[in-house]
């Protein structure tokens, strides 16, 4: 399916619980390489070893006291992930939630926005995710588009020179793959698409 095929508009309240779905199962199937990347960042890696090194002592088992810590950790995070992305944001100032619908009236992807928190912080994809089925077909490149643009429009409406568009890791590995490769091209016209940050 070519994105061209697609279109972009706002949920409807119907299709709420079909995009509620997909954001859970978007979670489910990423939720493993987000605990990943969060658990082997430096700060993440310094506070397993310390708990490792105190459990050692109580425990007095050298294995447990190494694979505790990183499993309640990895609970916490999955937990986490699930309770937080797997759900819908209320609407904020940038509209949505989004959908992507193909031409036949699937629903295929959601997307929703927020205005950062400070003036001049720009706009945050908060929530991304594709149907499985539809998968490595343009539908994740195509939401991103349509944020880029939603973006250069508010900011345009702001009084704001530039847009800026931030893509937090967690909410861009929904997004199936390929979409994090296609985040690192050179932002396009007035709008520069600032990079992938933990958050």
């Amino acid at each position: 399916m070519a994105p061209n095929h697609l279109s972009v508009r706002e949920m409807r309240e119907d299709e709420k619980p079909l995009v509620l779905e997909m954001l859970k199962a978007g979670v489910k199937d990423t939720e493993n390489r987000v605990a990943l990347h969060a658990l082997t960042r430096p700060p993440a890696l310094l506070l397993l070893a310390a708990a490792s090194s105190g459990l050692r002592f109580i425990l007095a088992s050298f294995a447990l006291a190494l694979l505790l810590p990183v499993f309640l950790a990895v609970a916490a995070v999955k937990l986490g992930l699930r309770a937080r992305w797997g759900s819908l944001p209320p609407p904020g100032g940038l509209g949505g939630p989004w959908v992507a619908v193909r031409g036949s009236g699937d629903v295929c992807g959601v997307l929703a926005l927020a205005p950062g928190a400070n003036v001049g912080d720009g706009a945050r994809v908060t929530r991304l995710s594709v149907s499985r089925w539809h998968r490595r077909r343009g539908v994740g490149r195509r939401l991103l588009a349509f944020a880029e643009a939603r973006a250069r429009a508010w900011a345009g409406s702001m009084g704001e020179p530039r847009a800026r568009l931030v893509v937090p890791v967690a909410v861009a590995a929904w997004g199936g793959g390929g979409v994090i490769g296609g985040l690192w091209l050179p932002g396009r016209g007035r709008l520069g698409l600032h990079g992938l940050y933990a958050g």
